[in-house]
């Protein structure tokens, strides 16, 4: 699945629309990084440098100008290094395939950003990328140094960070059918997990098999490290050992989600090893999955993103009283955070090109409206480390977590990661189900 010429060339439109009159946007597309030795990590472009250009080779500069002409920097075609790591689009595919105006080699790239510059009201590029930062710099003061000669630097910096990030907040048709189908790889892959899991396997072994499902559905790689906690691991939040045995009576708690054509995926799962939930680990789950139930009706057009979060608190901190693990008015509780004992984390976040998406939470200081288009996770948790002494032993080393992506639209939330059990008896019957065909 790709997006269009058309959107990206759109995108760059409403970018440049968007900035002082004269303005230029330089962007980077970062570089390889090195595992070890000579062998590379693989290169995934930077989000924004993708989303307005659809370009994903490394050391790449994109310079966006007038009505959104797009002028590509990139390494030069090359037979003899092509031999040894792979295509390059170089100068004419990157006119070709990507819809440059005008496009060069990367040796070229000083005096092409300095032609680029010269003349130009406003530079707008990443102000967090210090090595386009110092590059743009060298190049200002180059143009200085000409004045007399009739150069003329910018001599107004905007950082693009917060313009592409309202872009990018709200997703477009094409956007929202990668993240579905995404969503729908990584539905499948905790399927299989939870039909091949069983006390006495490591954790990376049911990892194996979400990997498996990713890739073989056309997912080269996972949006982020998976998590794959059994037992008391649940309850550290970004649990990435993977390693250690699933043992009898454990919950396992698996936080995956595919990458698709860039777009993020973000699922989490609980479950029991043995395909049976006890009485606590039973009680705590529906605790979460009302919590859940609760968030989701907050997720309507024109409501505060933080409603739902708000919604869950409340849900949790009245059940966690009722279990007794909480014990005062649920009220008070709640504006002491006292509920953060067992709940540290927000509800939700943007999805996207990111799994933590750009976009803002709060606008004028206060908790922005939910619009059509955007994409959010709701993911409520409860996490009784084995080291609370304040509550019952029965609770202790319980971790649980149940996340879905959201889209919101105007006829009401649409989860994209439908179709895959949330309620005790749907996960049991799904496990059951499993074990008796082994």
């Amino acid at each position: 699945m790709k997006i269009t010429l058309q959107t990206y060339q759109f995108r760059r439109e409403r970018l440049m629309a968007a900035l002082p009159d004269n303005s230029v946007v330089v962007i980077r597309n970062g570089e390889l990084a090195v595992r070890n030795n000579d062998c590379d990590y693989e290169f995934r472009p930077d989000s924004s440098f993708y989303y307005l250009t659809g370009f994903s080779e490394p050391s790449a500069y994109a310079i966006i100008s007038g009505q959104g002409d797009l002028t590509l920097v990139s390494l030069p075609k090359d037979p003899e290094k092509e031999q040894w790591d792979g295509f390059r689009y170089g100068v004419e595919g990157a006119i070709q395939e990507f819809g440059a105006t005008q496009a060069f080699a990367l040796e070229a790239l000083d005096d092409t950003l300095s032609t680029a510059l010269d003349g130009a009201d406003c530079l707008v590029y990443c102000f967090a990328d210090q090595m386009l930062r110092e590059q743009l710099a060298v190049c200002r003061d180059g143009l200085a140094a000409r004045v007399r000669l009739g150069a003329q630097a910018p001599v107004q910096l905007l950082d693009v960070t917060n313009y592409v990030a309202e872009m990018r907040l709200r997703k477009d048709a094409e956007e929202i059918a990668i993240m579905e189908a995404a969503a729908q790889i990584s539905v499948e892959a905790h399927k299989q997990a939870m039909r091949s899991v069983k006390p006495g396997l490591k954790e990376y072994q049911l990892e194996a098999e979400l990997n498996y499902v990713f890739m073989k559905s056309g997912a080269r790689q996972p949006a982020y490290n998976n998590i794959v906690a059994s037992g008391s691991n649940a309850c550290v939040l970004h649990y990435i050992k993977n390693d250690e045995d699933i043992k009898d009576g454990d919950l396992v708690l698996i936080d995956a989600g595919a990458e698709l054509s860039c777009y993020a995926s973000d699922i989490t799962r609980t479950f029991p090893a043995n395909g049976k939930f006890s009485e606590p680990q039973a009680a705590l789950y529906q605790l979460v999955l009302d919590a859940y139930q609760d968030g989701m009706k907050e997720l309507t057009v024109g409501n505060p993103y933080e409603a739902c979060h708000n919604a869950a608190v409340k849900t949790l901190t009245t059940g966690l009283v009722q279990l007794g693990l909480l014990s005062g008015e649920v009220d008070t509780l709640i504006e002491s955070k006292a509920y953060r004992d067992f709940y540290m984390h927000n509800t939700g976040h943007w999805l996207g090109l990111d799994v933590h998406d750009f976009g803002v939470y709060k606008l004028a200081g206060e908790s922005r409206a939910l619009e059509e288009g955007m994409v959010l996770t709701i993911e409520p948790g409860l996490y009784v480390s084995e080291d609370n002494l304040k509550v019952d032993p029965k609770w202790r080393g319980i971790g649980i977590r149940i996340e879905d992506d959201v889209l919101i639209t105007a006829s009401g939330p649409y989860v994209l990661t439908h179709g895959l059990a949330k309620e005790i008896s749907e996960i049991e019957a799904l496990m059951a189900e499993a074990h008796s065909i082994r």
